[in-house]
């Protein structure tokens, strides 16, 4: 049986505790070898209509994803995507790196609107300022100082983090597919990036590149 379409129980929830402008926030790129980590960030308002066809990004096709980039664009009321590199990464650790990627996305839409609150998918928050900073490393305790909602699922169940995370897998898909071109060994046309067998081997076979994530295990063995 399909999984219900998601909608926009959740944000006006939120908006009747006084948010009138509502986030939803993804990741993509989590657990990759290769490439950013990006974070999609859809404001919504109190009054938004649902808008069809919109998953969670795992559930559509690729064609369908990218078909539904400008509808979400031009439904929200604001959108952004934000990226930390590969480097990064290796520099201050996965949780701060996120936390970059999506900062840099608040950074985005708040050129326009500042969300009230921001729902993030799954049960860590890694946006918020982290509560002791001095455990942080590399200068990466900098952090959103947007409240926010942790939901288990939320992008299977909220609209906004449903389009979120289509907005930044298929930014995030562009940006490896573009890479692809100068470092047509690794295939991230075709694995984006993530710990395939073919992925890994091509690691052994010609080392890695800027674009990998150097303090992960990247080769099997």
């Amino acid at each position: 049986m399909p999984a219900a379409a998601p909608t926009l129980d959740f944000e006006r929830e939120l908006a009747g505790q006084g948010y009138a402008l509502v986030a939803g926030c993804d990741e993509v790129g989590r657990g990759a070898l290769a490439g950013p980590v990006s974070v999609g960030l859809v404001v919504v308002a109190a009054g938004q209509e649902l808008l069809a066809g919109v998953k969670d990004s795992k559930l559509l096709r690729e064609p369908a994803r990218q078909a539904l980039v400008p509808v979400i664009r031009d439904w929200a009321v604001a959108s952004a995507v934000g990226h930390a590199s590969a480097a990064e990464i290796d520099a201050v650790g996965l949780v701060a790196a996120l936390r970059r990627a999506g900062v840099r996305a608040l950074d985005a839409v708040a050129a326009e609107v500042l969300p009230g609150v921001v729902i993030l998918d799954g049960n860590q928050d890694w946006l918020s300022v982290p509560v002791q900073p001095e455990l942080m490393f590399g200068g990466a305790a900098g952090g959103a100082d947007v409240p926010v909602r942790t939901r288990i699922k939320a992008d299977l169940t909220c609209l906004s983090v449903a389009a979120a995370s289509v907005l930044a897998k298929v930014e995030r898909d562009s940006i490896l597919a573009g890479l692809a071109v100068s470092h047509p060994e690794f295939g991230w046309d075709v694995n984006k990036g993530y710990a395939t067998a073919a992925h890994r081997a091509a690691i052994a076979a010609h080392g890695a590149t800027e674009f990998h994530r150097r303090t992960w295990r990247l080769t099997a063995g």
